[in-house]
């Protein structure tokens, strides 16, 4: 089974990949006025980042496996 992804969020989870970034970061970089781009939500629904705490930091957003994986399928 093929996964294909959007674009937009194929450049997310390659940015968040580099570093797992502050929420905060995540937010204030990729945040939208258009309720038809949720990169970074459309992102986390499918799997391909996840929120963590990290003690000393706070809220983060990684990268998971599926993410990962999702990077290699697309030659990144």
């Amino acid at each position: 089974m093929s996964e294909t992804a959007d674009p937009l969020v194929l450049d997310f989870v390659e940015w968040v990949a580099r570093e797992p970034r502050a929420y905060p970061e995540v937010i204030a970089t990729w945040k939208t006025s258009c309720p038809r781009l949720t990169i970074w939500e459309d992102a986390a629904d499918r799997g391909y980042v996840a929120r963590e705490t990290v003690p000393g930091v706070g809220l983060v957003i990684a990268v998971t496996e599926g993410g990962e994986r999702l990077l290699r399928m697309n030659g990144r």
